[in-house]
């Protein structure tokens, strides 16, 4: 199964709240993640909420058509003062 952390700003600012968002396969279903999540990580998952993508046809800059795949997120609610580090940001 595939697990990838999604890094945007607003995943950034939801991790500041235990809140963590990761990329999973379609077909993988909310069990499937937290169990997932709890065995790479080594944390206490308390929640999991899924989104579908829907696969799109997007041009590019010379024209061509490229075909974006459907996928699946998956934002993963820890217990409290648990985090995950690849979420953290840089101080300055």
């Amino acid at each position: 199964m595939k697990l990838e952390p999604v890094i945007t700003e607003k995943s950034l600012s939801l991790a500041k709240d235990g809140k963590y968002t990761f990329r999973v396969d379609r077909n993988v279903n909310k069990h499937q993640i937290k169990e997932l999540v709890q065995s790479v990580f080594g944390v206490h998952v308390t929640k999991v909420r899924t989104i579908r993508e829907p696969g799109k046809i997007k041009r590019t800059s010379r024209g061509r058509k490229r075909v974006i795949r459907p996928g699946k997120k998956a934002v993963v609610t820890l217990k409290e003062k648990e985090k995950i580090d690849l979420f953290e940001e840089k101080k300055k």
